[in-house]
């Protein structure tokens, strides 16, 4: 149902009340609003099914034993919270929803402990990634020692190519061609000022 979808989503609990595995970003999707999941319903309502069964989870002891989640849940679930800075621009405001929320980039670009909770050091790069290999940071400070502007990040997000003409390799391609060469030309802007802490009013 809506409500289960819903509670699915934003909490990370099934219909049948258990925890999802946090690879499934419910932390960041806590912020979706209202309209968001609404949106997202009828999406999905909208999508042929796949005459295919699910695959079943493939993890070795002690990852195949779902209750675990709860406790790590209670150690390391950090929700993302939004709340609307008005001493900020709409562009700032609205990159910081879709950064923080559904983009959900700290996923990937911060550091995680041993035990896959995220650390302090929002967007600065996780040199030990557990899938294999390594995010660089995207603070502003970082981006912009890389050469980025606003224009240029966007077209990073749209193309996967860098400022001085290198190419997105690994996840970040995967990122670029699965998610943000969809976005509203306006959604990327939105997200370049944020990342680049510009729209200060």
């Amino acid at each position: 149902t809506f409500e289960q979808f819903v509670r699915a989503v934003r909490q990370g609990v099934s219909p049948r009340g258990e925890t999802y595995y946090p690879a499934f970003p419910f932390e960041f999707y806590a912020t979706l609003t209202d309209q968001d999941m609404a949106d997202l319903w009828a999406a999905v309502q909208a999508t042929p099914s796949v005459d295919r069964p699910s695959e079943g989870h493939d993890l070795r002891f002690p990852f195949n034993v779902r209750a675990a989640v709860k406790v790590w849940r209670s150690l390391f679930e950090r929700t993302a919270d939004y709340e609307v800075d008005a001493s900020r621009t709409s562009e700032w405001n609205r990159g910081k929803y879709l950064v923080e929320g559904p983009a959900h980039c700290a996923a990937c670009h911060t550091p995680r402990n041993l035990l896959g909770g995220l650390s302090s050091k929002e967007l600065a790069g996780d040199p030990n990634m557990q899938g294999g290999g390594a995010s660089p940071a995207i603070t502003a400070r970082a981006l912009t020692a890389g050469g980025y502007t606003r224009d240029s990040l966007v077209q990073a997000l749209r193309t996967g190519v860098t400022p001085t003409g290198e190419v997105f390799g690994g996840s970040r391609a995967e990122v670029v061609h699965g998610s943000t060469k969809f976005l509203l030309d306006q959604h990327l802007v939105d997200m370049a000022t944020y990342l680049l802490d510009l729209g200060k009013k």
